[in-house]
């Protein structure tokens, strides 16, 4: 099943408000890191993962977009 982590990602940035260089600084990442998730060019390490499904307070599923929320 294909993963929908690049929408998912900008979609709850978006909610919570977020630019891409905040996010990129509260993972301690580059802007460019986040661009390039938002834009299917790079999938993050599975402790980022989970510590992004904590802060947006869903499931790895959902980030993912293989669960409904």
């Amino acid at each position: 099943m294909k993963s929908l982590f690049d929408e998912k990602i900008k979609e709850f940035r978006d909610y919570k408000n977020l630019s891409q260089g905040d996010l990129a600084n509260i993972f301690n990442v580059t802007r460019q890191t986040v661009s390039a998730w938002e834009n299917g060019i790079q999938e993050t390490d599975f402790s980022t993962l989970i510590n992004l499904a904590k802060f947006f307070d869903v499931t790895v599923g959902q980030l993912l977009g293989v669960e409904e929320i």
